[in-house]
């Protein structure tokens, strides 16, 4: 290799001269040309360089992240991330880790949040799209596509049902259709429902939320209102639909509960809406139904805010505390006897329920530790 080329280099510098002004002086400095002193990296110097980088961005973040707020918020962002951003094959990866059940007939996974089932306007990825991939990681090469047995909304996890043949996924979604799946969720509420116990049984129709920002929401459409303090009886509307949820208080504070939801129908965000406008007690993180008239960050008590370690102004980065806990499936085919399928709580979930001061049933684990980075929430 050529030795490098060297010069001297002529510049003017004003001196610090006594009296009036400045002396200005000529000076002479050795240079070497930039092509000449900056010599190839090899692989071992650039892979130290690319290190040493990653370390100086790693320690900044931390040093960034001192705030408990940033914090709290950055873990509520790693708890939920976007699977639908990542590569197919990495998202079916994932999906194979939260398997909680494999027969013959039957796949059933633990949703992760934020993933949605179907593809629609601004889906990158979803479900549906990874199933061929899953089935030939699962089954081999020459497995045909797993097939969708019923769905979940984008922000519930929790049990999801796949079968390995279309005929099966048929007998599945007769079976839900015709209300014979027992189906258990669990959800954090704000808010304590009165009494602790009971069935919300008012028909839920889908309406335009008139103002600025027009948009469709899913609202009670009850048989009964009171005129007079009398109880007259409604005209129901043709598109209004029967919906039937049972619940149950788990455990409460004064300020919120977890509770189990057993729903008799299935009625497009069904839970959702009997919770927030049937008990007045709206799922933690559901900002699409805290409010009829609006769509914004749901507003919280200072108490809650403070237990949860975020300000109102963090509250968009609180997920959807709604989990489908538990499906019970009855007999099918060779199989003689029911199947029950339960999925362990994401791992925000079971945190939110510790900083609330919300106790689980002494038989569930608070998380799932078998559960990889992208899995495991």
């Amino acid at each position: 290799m050529a030795a490098p080329r060297c010069g001297a280099l002529r510049v003017w510098v004003w001196g610090s001269g006594q009296g009036v002004g400045g002396l200005l002086c000529l000076v002479s400095k050795p240079f070497c040309t930039a092509a000449a002193a900056s010599k190839p990296l090899d692989a071992q110097r650039l892979a130290e360089r690319l290190r040493a980088q990653k370390q100086e961005q790693k320690a900044k973040k931390v040093r960034v992240l001192t705030n408990p707020v940033q914090r709290r918020v950055q873990e509520l962002v790693r708890f939920t991330q976007q699977l639908q951003r990542v590569h197919p094959n990495v998202l079916a990866k994932a999906l194979s880790r939260g398997i909680v059940h494999q027969d013959k007939d039957l796949v059933v996974i633990n949703k992760p949040y934020g993933l949605p089932v179907h593809g629609g306007p601004g889906v990158q990825l979803c479900i549906s799209d990874v199933l061929p991939i899953l089935a030939k990681m699962l089954h081999g090469h020459k497995a045909e596509p797993l097939h969708l047995c019923h769905r979940l909304d984008k922000e519930t996890t929790g049990v999801m049902v796949l079968a390995r043949e279309k005929e099966v996924a048929h007998q599945v979604q007769e079976l839900f259709r015709t209300r014979q799946v027992a189906k258990k969720y669990w959800a954090i509420t704000v808010h304590v429902p009165v009494p602790s116990a009971g069935v919300v049984d008012i028909p839920i129709i889908e309406k335009e939320v008139p103002g600025q920002q027009q948009h469709h929401k899913m609202t009670l459409s009850p048989s009964y209102r009171m005129d007079n303090g009398e109880m007259v009886r409604v005209r129901t509307s043709r598109k209004a639909r029967v919906a039937v949820t049972q619940y149950q208080v788990l455990s409460s504070t004064v300020s919120s509960a977890l509770l189990e939801l057993q729903p008799v129908t299935g009625v497009k965000h069904q839970l959702r809406v009997h919770l927030s406008f049937g008990l007045d007690c709206p799922i933690l993180g559901d900002h699409k139904y805290s409010d009829w008239s609006r769509l914004a960050p749901q507003k919280l008590s200072v108490g809650t805010l403070r237990k949860l370690g975020l300000p109102q102004s963090k509250a968009r980065h609180i997920p959807l505390h709604l989990h489908a806990r538990q499906l019970i499936l009855p007999a099918l085919g060779s199989r003689k006897e029911e199947l029950s399928l339960v999925c362990r709580l994401p791992r925000y979930f079971a945190h939110s329920l510790s900083r609330l001061g919300l106790k689980l049933p002494s038989q569930e684990p608070n998380r799932d530790d078998k559960a990889g980075p992208l899995g495991a929430q």
